[in-house]
């Protein structure tokens, strides 16, 4: 009869300073997964939530007090001899100046720089959602007028936005082509990442930083379609779409549709405890996604998401 291993629940913290580098340490050479790097934290303890688990086990490790602090992202994942439940939280505001109280090694990251690192497989997860921001702008159809489409689009990047889908399924290929380096210009200018929602070849000749993959092509997908130095997003409905995309090594999902929107009046809605069930077994962030609004950004926190993605709350 095989053995299957108790979950363990586990607060972590993702730290940033004034500079927006991240916190890790070192995980002693004698314990699980020893000698690899790792973001702050431990056990809950009975009874304990895993925001008051996250406080304690900061204090007891750095010697910092955590003051604002906010869901990042959960993460199961299943060695052979540990199931362990990570329970993320990022750090925004801390009292203190952080010291390995327990003896570890620690040092300060720039995020980008997190996966030159040692971690646990667990951890990876999280490595993707530190270096994703929390709002994902979805063009709309640009239509005839370029110039508009491009100051409305630099409006939006003004207002904060740094990663943008690029779709545009009423152009022939030929004028998506043409739109794409417009597109890019003006995302280069605002240090905003373009992705494509189109065929992974056009992405990478085309000089972008990523795709956008839609359900359909995700599941005739057998393998990852682009390398790491590309970001590569998917949308999701179902379980089977998320566990898809997880398994392919994907960089983040959208999970859709959360609420009411007026594209698709007649959608079955998923609402944020549906988005939360297909967050869970997702080993990646994943963006909540229909009817979104920026007021709906902590809801989508709770529930597991990354953040939001949307057209009109962002675009205006």
């Amino acid at each position: 009869m095989s053995h299957v291993p108790v979950r363990v629940h586990v607060a972590a913290a993702v730290i940033l300073d004034e500079q927006g580098r991240v916190l890790i340490s070192q995980r002693p050479g004698h314990v699980h997964q020893g000698g690899l790097w790792e973001f702050p934290g431990g056990k809950l303890e009975p009874g304990e939530t895993a925001a008051g688990a996250l406080r304690r086990e900061i204090h007891e490790e750095l010697g910092i007090t955590v003051q604002a602090a906010r869901p990042l992202i959960r993460v199961v994942h299943d060695y052979p001899d540990k199931s362990v439940l990570l329970d993320v939280w990022r750090v925004e505001d801390f009292a203190g100046n952080p010291v390995g109280c327990e003896g570890q090694a620690i040092k300060w990251v720039v995020a980008g720089e997190l996966g030159g690192y040692p971690f646990p497989a667990a951890n990876i997860p999280i490595i993707k959602a530190v270096n994703l921001p929390d709002r994902y702008l979805i063009t709309p159809e640009p239509g005839l007028d370029q110039s508009g489409f491009l100051a409305k689009l630099e409006r939006a990047l003004v207002k904060g936005v740094t990663l943008v889908q690029l779709r545009a399924r009423q152009l022939s290929t030929a004028d998506y082509r043409v739109l794409v380096p417009a597109v890019l210009d003006v995302c280069r200018r605002a240090n905003a990442r373009l992705l494509l929602n189109a065929e992974p070849v056009l992405a990478a000749e085309t000089g972008v930083d990523g795709v956008h993959l839609s359900s359909r092509r995700l599941m005739e997908l057998s393998v990852r379609p682009l390398g790491d130095e590309y970001l590569v997003g998917a949308s999701c409905h179902t379980e089977q779409e998320v566990r898809h995309a997880g398994a392919l090594g994907l960089d983040f999902i959208v999970v859709s549709p959360v609420q009411q929107t007026s594209s698709h009046p007649g959608a079955r809605l998923l609402g944020f405890e549906g988005l939360q069930q297909l967050c869970e077994p997702a080993l990646l962030p994943a963006y909540a996604l229909g009817g979104m609004r920026l007021s709906d950004m902590d809801a989508a926190f709770r529930h597991g998401a990354q953040g939001i993605a949307a057209i009109s709350a962002f675009w205006g």
